[in-house]
Protein backbone atom coordinates (compact mmCIF):
# COMPACT_ATOMS: atom_id res chain seq x y z
CA UNK A 1 0.00 0.00 0.00
CA UNK A 2 1.67 3.22 -1.08
CA UNK A 3 1.52 6.15 1.30
CA UNK A 4 -0.40 9.87 0.39
CA UNK A 5 1.59 12.19 -0.86
CA UNK A 6 -0.65 15.03 0.18
CA UNK A 7 0.79 15.37 4.29
CA UNK A 8 -1.18 17.43 7.17
CA UNK A 9 1.13 20.47 6.73
CA UNK A 10 0.23 20.43 2.92
CA UNK A 11 -3.63 20.26 3.46
CA UNK A 12 -3.26 22.87 6.00
CA UNK A 13 -1.78 25.46 3.77
CA UNK A 14 -4.01 24.79 1.17
CA UNK A 15 -6.61 25.06 3.47
CA UNK A 16 -5.33 28.22 4.91
CA UNK A 17 -4.96 29.87 1.10
CA UNK A 18 -8.57 29.21 0.22
CA UNK A 19 -9.94 31.12 3.79
CA UNK A 20 -7.64 33.84 2.56
CA UNK A 21 -9.06 34.23 -1.22
CA UNK A 22 -12.42 33.98 0.61
CA UNK A 23 -12.51 36.46 3.20
CA UNK A 24 -10.42 39.11 0.45
CA UNK A 25 -13.75 38.52 -1.94
CA UNK A 26 -15.96 38.84 1.43
CA UNK A 27 -14.16 42.48 1.97
CA UNK A 28 -14.37 43.45 -1.59
CA UNK A 29 -18.16 42.98 -1.47
CA UNK A 30 -18.63 44.82 1.61
CA UNK A 31 -16.53 47.44 0.25
CA UNK A 32 -18.69 47.39 -2.63
CA UNK A 33 -21.96 47.48 -1.04
CA UNK A 34 -20.86 50.26 0.91
CA UNK A 35 -19.88 52.72 -1.94
CA UNK A 36 -22.93 52.07 -3.58
CA UNK A 37 -24.39 52.72 -0.11
CA UNK A 38 -22.83 56.77 0.38
CA UNK A 39 -23.92 57.11 -3.39
CA UNK A 40 -20.59 55.82 -4.73
CA UNK A 41 -18.40 56.81 -7.10
CA UNK A 42 -15.75 59.93 -6.15
CA UNK A 43 -16.54 62.98 -4.58
CA UNK A 44 -15.01 66.25 -6.33
CA UNK A 45 -13.28 68.73 -5.10
CA UNK A 46 -13.13 72.46 -5.70
CA UNK A 47 -11.07 75.36 -5.84
CA UNK A 48 -11.84 78.60 -4.90
CA UNK A 49 -10.12 82.01 -6.30
CA UNK A 50 -8.16 82.21 -3.40
CA UNK A 51 -7.10 78.51 -4.06
CA UNK A 52 -8.51 76.77 -1.37
CA UNK A 53 -9.97 73.46 -1.66
CA UNK A 54 -13.49 73.04 -0.76
CA UNK A 55 -16.27 71.05 -1.82
CA UNK A 56 -18.90 73.45 -2.52
CA UNK A 57 -18.21 74.80 -6.79
CA UNK A 58 -16.80 78.17 -7.27
CA UNK A 59 -19.05 81.63 -7.69
CA UNK A 60 -19.15 82.66 -11.19
CA UNK A 61 -19.41 86.30 -10.19
CA UNK A 62 -15.78 86.10 -8.85
CA UNK A 63 -14.56 84.52 -11.94
CA UNK A 64 -10.78 85.84 -13.45
CA UNK A 65 -10.60 86.73 -16.72
CA UNK A 66 -6.27 86.16 -17.63
CA UNK A 67 -4.86 87.00 -21.18
CA UNK A 68 -2.44 84.80 -22.21
CA UNK A 69 -0.20 87.53 -23.35
CA UNK A 70 -0.14 88.60 -19.80
CA UNK A 71 1.01 85.18 -17.95
CA UNK A 72 4.71 85.52 -17.45
CA UNK A 73 7.04 82.31 -17.83
CA UNK A 74 10.38 82.73 -16.00
CA UNK A 75 12.08 85.68 -14.48
CA UNK A 76 10.78 88.92 -15.46
CA UNK A 77 13.64 91.04 -16.92
CA UNK A 78 15.41 93.76 -14.39
CA UNK A 79 14.52 97.22 -15.31
CA UNK A 80 17.19 100.23 -15.39
CA UNK A 81 16.44 102.51 -12.64
CA UNK A 82 17.62 105.88 -12.38
CA UNK A 83 18.74 105.65 -9.12
CA UNK A 84 22.42 104.73 -8.79
CA UNK A 85 23.76 101.61 -6.45
CA UNK A 86 26.20 101.80 -4.21
CA UNK A 87 27.77 98.41 -2.94
CA UNK A 88 29.53 99.92 -0.19
CA UNK A 89 27.54 99.45 3.17
CA UNK A 90 27.95 100.83 6.83
CA UNK A 91 28.07 98.88 10.08
CA UNK A 92 29.54 98.18 13.13
CA UNK A 93 31.43 95.72 14.05
CA UNK A 94 29.95 93.24 16.62
CA UNK A 95 32.58 90.89 17.33
CA UNK A 96 35.89 90.10 16.12
CA UNK A 97 38.34 87.54 17.38
CA UNK A 98 41.94 88.51 16.18
CA UNK A 99 43.41 84.98 17.42
CA UNK A 100 40.84 83.00 14.85
CA UNK A 101 40.67 85.86 12.10
CA UNK A 102 37.00 86.03 11.88
CA UNK A 103 33.75 88.33 13.29
CA UNK A 104 30.44 89.49 12.36
CA UNK A 105 29.29 93.07 11.37
CA UNK A 106 25.73 94.56 12.08
CA UNK A 107 24.46 96.74 8.81
CA UNK A 108 23.47 100.14 9.82
CA UNK A 109 20.28 99.99 7.81
CA UNK A 110 18.88 96.80 8.21
CA UNK A 111 20.66 95.50 11.45
CA UNK A 112 21.28 92.44 9.75
CA UNK A 113 24.59 90.54 10.80
CA UNK A 114 27.67 89.38 8.47
CA UNK A 115 30.63 86.85 9.19
CA UNK A 116 33.77 88.67 7.97
CA UNK A 117 37.42 86.77 7.82
CA UNK A 118 40.67 88.27 8.48
CA UNK A 119 41.23 87.32 4.12
CA UNK A 120 38.50 90.14 3.17
CA UNK A 121 39.68 93.30 5.65
CA UNK A 122 41.67 95.98 4.10
CA UNK A 123 41.95 97.83 7.56
CA UNK A 124 42.78 96.31 11.04
CA UNK A 125 39.63 96.41 13.09
CA UNK A 126 38.32 95.88 16.37
CA UNK A 127 34.34 95.54 18.18
CA UNK A 128 32.53 98.65 17.89
CA UNK A 129 34.13 100.49 15.35
CA UNK A 130 32.29 101.53 12.40
CA UNK A 131 33.28 100.28 8.97
CA UNK A 132 32.50 100.23 4.96
CA UNK A 133 31.87 97.02 3.40
CA UNK A 134 30.78 95.01 0.18
CA UNK A 135 29.09 91.94 0.86
CA UNK A 136 29.61 88.88 -1.49
CA UNK A 137 28.19 85.47 -1.33
CA UNK A 138 29.62 82.74 1.03
CA UNK A 139 29.17 78.86 1.46
CA UNK A 140 26.50 79.50 3.85
CA UNK A 141 25.42 83.11 3.22
CA UNK A 142 26.59 86.88 2.67
CA UNK A 143 30.07 87.51 3.94
CA UNK A 144 31.61 91.18 3.95
CA UNK A 145 34.50 91.67 2.20
CA UNK A 146 36.95 94.81 1.76
CA UNK A 147 36.38 96.09 5.22
CA UNK A 148 37.68 99.44 6.06
CA UNK A 149 37.44 101.13 9.30
CA UNK A 150 35.51 105.11 8.50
Amino acid sequence: MAKSQQTFSKSEKVKKRLKKREDKKKKKEARKAEAEANGGGIPFAYVDFNGNIVDTPPDPSQKVEVEAEDIVLGIPKKEDSDEEFDPMRKGKVSFFDTSKGFGFIIDAENQEKYFTHVSGLIDEIAEGNQVSYELEKGMKGMNAVKVKKI
